[in-house]
């Protein structure tokens, strides 16, 4: 844990000059920043589905520095020294206080109520982004799916039969199994960009330190996987703009 506080110490101490009081906040969302940056590689690897375990090493390899994150601000010693991360504020609040803490100062629309209302202002935003992308991409999954049934149905029927009774129950169960798939597909894009949200519980019981890593995480992450899956739709619109134009080319000549 020292070496953390050491390492936003000093990252503050650089921002210091220009962010004043504030500069130790912008080091954690720089600290981040920097963390996210070198879990890039695994988040590209989760998108192509490259291994099973890929889409859960991100947010399990970010959890020991939300941890520390949350004791290095919760703790008045640091090594047997006094922390002095926690004199540091983000406007008027410190960056060890919690919301319970801020509403006993001023109130909710007090001085450090307002910070943290911004936060989970911030967070909602988010939030929102994350849940409007969710249901997207779930339902372009459900319809890709429905448009696949009847092409697998029809791979299904060119298969020599076997027996007649064979055939219509294999054709029955792939067409139960495509339904319940889409049903669930449904089910969980109506449910899962919800829990989005509940970034927000966290962030009103934990440090104000700890809520602004968890902010700029997820910020990181939507706005990532946004410009993965972009990059990822553009590669596949080049291939198969690709692929056409040597089809057209052999038609021409054939001409």
């Amino acid at each position: 844990m020292s070496v953390f506080t050491h390492l936003v110490a000093e990252l503050g101490r650089l921002l210091e000059p220009v962010l004043a009081q504030s500069a130790t906040a912008a080091a954690i969302v720089l600290f981040t920043v920097l963390v996210r940056l070198a879990l890039h590689p695994l988040s590209r690897a989760a998108l192509r589905g490259a291994t099973p375990a890929a889409g859960c090493l991100p947010v399990l390899l970010q959890l020991p520095v939300f941890f520390v994150m949350y004791h290095a601000f919760s703790s008045a010693e640091v090594g047997g020294k006094a922390n002095e991360l926690l004199g540091h504020r983000l406007f008027a609040a410190p960056l060890g206080s919690r919301w319970t803490g801020a509403l006993g100062e001023g109130g909710l629309f007090g001085a450090q109520g307002l910070v943290f209302l911004g936060l989970f202002a911030a967070i909602a935003v988010v939030a929102a982004w994350s849940a409007v992308r969710g249901r997207r991409t779930a339902t372009a999954a459900a319809a890709a799916a429905a448009a696949a049934a009847p092409a697998k149905a029809k791979a299904k029927a060119a298969v020599p039969k076997k027996s007649g009774a064979r055939a219509g129950a294999g054709a029955g169960v792939t067409a139960e199994v495509s339904a319940e798939q889409q049903e669930v597909m449904r089910k969980l894009g109506g449910v899962l960009p919800l829990l989005s949200f509940g970034t927000l519980i966290t962030a009103a019981v934990v440090p104000l330190a700890a809520g602004l890593y968890l902010v700029t995480t997820t910020a990181w992450s939507v706005a990532e996987r946004a410009w993965l899956q972009h990059r990822e739709e553009r590669a596949e619109r080049q291939a198969e703009q690709g692929a056409e134009q040597p089809a057209d080319g052999a038609v021409r000549s054939s001409l």
